[in-house]
């Protein structure tokens, strides 16, 4: 469980990748956590003060999955946007989706989960994410 503030998405990312170290998916995973993390606090009530997130990780030699829980408070779904040019934010699903070999998003306003599976590709026996 993370506090809902936004030094914990920092905290989130540095555990993740010491977590993945040599991992395949280490560098993507960490972007996705940022993002996951970030959009928690700023869209979810995980941001209010007493708020917080929940941070999950499986992995196996070849994938990883990515799961963050926020504690709800959106009524709208929750789904990638079409961001202007000009926008500074409105594209950090779209980021996720690209990075993401398949993204879920299940619950509802009362909290939802959002998880995003890596899968490192065999590529001449050399694993890459």
């Amino acid at each position: 469980m993370c506090p809902g503030s936004r030094e914990e998405v920092t905290r989130a990312r540095r555990w993740t990748r010491d977590i993945l170290n040599g991992h395949p998916c280490a560098h993507d995973a960490e972007l996705i956590v940022s993002e996951l993390g970030s959009n928690a606090l700023t869209h979810t009530t995980s941001g209010s003060p007493y708020g917080t997130f929940q941070l999950t990780l499986s992995l196996s030699p070849r994938t990883v999955a990515i799961s963050v829980t926020d504690e709800g408070g959106h009524p709208k779904e929750v789904g990638p946007t079409e961001a202007d040019p000009d926008d500074t934010h409105g594209r950090g699903l779209t980021i996720v989706m690209a990075l993401a070999r398949r993204l879920d998003i299940t619950g509802s306003q009362h909290g939802r989960t959002v998880t995003a599976q890596l899968v490192a590709p065999e590529t001449a026996g050399v694993t890459t994410c």
